[in-house]
């Protein structure tokens, strides 16, 4: 019996001398749960140890259920790990380069890698320190399809790479300015006219552009737009005149006449799924009553011409009011943003962002350079015949140029001749309807122009200008005097050498003209 004690009790030494060599420490992902004294490792001192031979069994039962445990905790462990992964790999998917391609109004493309969240903005900005532009806060990307003879901005918080994704194949954008973005900000009241704005006609009252906008932007009730459009009937040539109602909630037709009860209204389009867009292609593809017409379509509409809602205005200023209010009443506070976004950007880095004034802009002063050092001519009059002494003097030294052989001013070779053509507002031999095009393009507001060769006259020139959303045309007829030539747009009351001296004579005075030169119809190479 004490032989059997004995060789039991070495027995348990030799097992607790043995065992922990022989089982490794295991890394444990999470010591608070398995382990007691919460250390990283777990050992098999931590496991409860046997009291004596008889409960081995037991010991072994409980060696085998904490493998099945460390087994699921390895498997939820894992499962974290690969949640995380997964979280990572979205994240990481949207700094992914994604291929866009960009066209500029003379067909040339560039192909830009953009991230996945970049913005319409972001996107401009890209475009215009590419191609050495002036950030003037005034470029757009235009999502054109050319098979509907469609085209739309995007506004400048959409993310381009989600756009294209819903366009078809044949679709593509251009890089291109667009003045009246945001002009409905700085001038609401010609854009919303009373008779079209409901709240308007109730209280009939001379609404404040600060209040009319809040009202659009801001209130729980907005104010809707109402009057008469044409609708193209689906699979049909011909058109329906009804009376309509532009809702924050969407766009709705009466059945019955000018009624607004709620049993006459019907549908046509819902605000949040769709886009408002351009229709470029003319009266003819559509067979459209008049030249006016703009379309609502599906955001996620690739190639269904059903979905399209063809719709017509009677003027120019009634189909601005309807794709604008369509605009505000969609984003609301978000186009307000967008607004206000470069401003506070040049707010806050005024010595990087304040253009450089021109010299014509600055206030001059006569000066007196005859002597060893220059004086200021304080006296008008005195000022004037050095101005006119001046001009004399270089005429007769012009004349005397040419004698000796310099080319006349009356060569097309000449300076006077050519260098309007390095100026971005001139655009050659193009037919009046292109220069149509292209101020209709860039956004019909006050002061939009451009120069073109005259077709009737190939010695002069015109002047393209939009005022109150109408297009007019001013011929520059040239004068001759002393064997010099210049330009006039008042039968030669005010003469100029050229027409750089023209523009910047009517940038900063109206003169003849209905208002100032303010926005250049620029066209830029990509």
């Amino acid at each position: 019996q004490f032989e059997d004690l004995s060789s039991t009790v070495r027995l348990q030494e030799e097992e607790q001398q043995v065992r922990p060599a022989s089982l490794p420490a295991i890394p444990n992902p999470f010591p608070e749960l398995c382990s007691p004294a919460g250390s990283p490792t777990l050992s098999p001192a931590s496991l409860p140890q046997p009291a004596d031979a008889h409960v081995r069994v037991t010991h072994i039962a409980n060696s085998v259920f904490f493998s099945i445990q460390m087994g699921f905790l390895e498997i939820l462990y894992i499962s974290i790990l690969v949640s995380q992964l997964c979280i990572l790999t979205v994240k990481l998917w949207v700094y992914v380069l994604q291929i866009i391609k960009v066209f500029s109004e003379d067909g040339v493309g560039k192909v830009v890698e953009v991230p996945a969240d970049m913005t319409a903005r972001d996107v401009c900005q890209l475009l215009v320190y590419k191609s050495h532009c002036l950030d003037d806060n005034c470029w757009t990307l235009v999502e054109h399809h050319p098979l509907f003879g469609l085209e739309r901005c995007l506004e400048d918080h959409e993310l381009v790479v989600q756009v294209q994704a819903c366009m078809p194949p044949e679709s593509k954008f251009l890089f291109r300015k667009n003045y009246a973005k945001y002009e409905f900000f700085r001038n609401p009241l010609n854009f919303f006219p009373e008779q079209m704005v409901a709240w308007c006609q109730e209280s009939n009252v001379t609404i404040p552009p600060s209040q009319l906008l809040q009202n659009f932007l801001n209130s729980s009730r907005c104010p809707e737009i109402q009057g008469f459009l044409y609708m193209k009937d689906t699979g049909r040539k011909s058109w329906k005149k009804l009376y309509m109602f532009l809702r924050r909630s969407g766009l709705y037709y009466s059945t019955k006449g000018m009624s607004k009860e709620p049993r006459h209204l019907q549908l046509l389009s819902d605000l949040e799924e769709s886009n408002v867009f351009t229709v470029t292609t003319g009266r003819k593809m559509y067979n459209a009553p008049t030249d006016y017409q703009f379309c609502i379509k599906p955001s996620k509409s690739r190639t269904d011409v059903k979905e399209l809602k063809m719709l017509c205005a009677d003027d120019e200023q009634s189909r601005t009011c309807w794709m604008t209010a369509f605009r505000v009443l969609k984003y609301g506070m978000l186009l307000y943003q967008n607004y206000k976004i470069p401003h506070q950007r040049k707010s806050a880095n005024p010595n990087f962002t304040t253009p450089v004034r021109s010299v014509s802009e600055n206030s001059l002063v006569a000066m007196d350079f005859s002597g060893r050092t220059g004086r200021v001519i304080d006296n008008p009059e005195e000022a004037m015949s050095a101005a006119m002494e001046e001009g004399h003097n270089w005429r007769k030294r012009s004349q005397r140029m040419n004698a000796l052989g310099n080319p006349s001013p009356l060569h097309p070779s000449s300076l006077n001749s050519v260098i309007h053509r390095t100026q971005l507002w001139f655009h050659g031999r193009i037919m009046r309807e292109e220069s149509h095009r292209m101020i209709m393009q860039q956004g019909q507001v006050d002061g939009l122009f451009l120069l073109r060769d005259s077709q009737s006259n190939p010695k002069a020139f015109v002047l393209t200008l939009c005022h109150h959303q109408k297009i007019r045309h001013f011929q520059i007829l040239p004068h001759e005097e002393d064997g010099q030539i210049f330009f006039s747009l008042d039968d030669g009351s005010t003469k100029f050498a050229d027409l750089i001296h023209l523009v910047e004579f009517y940038q900063l005075n109206r003169g003849v003209l209905p208002c100032k030169l303010k926005h250049p119809c620029t066209m830029v190479a990509l």
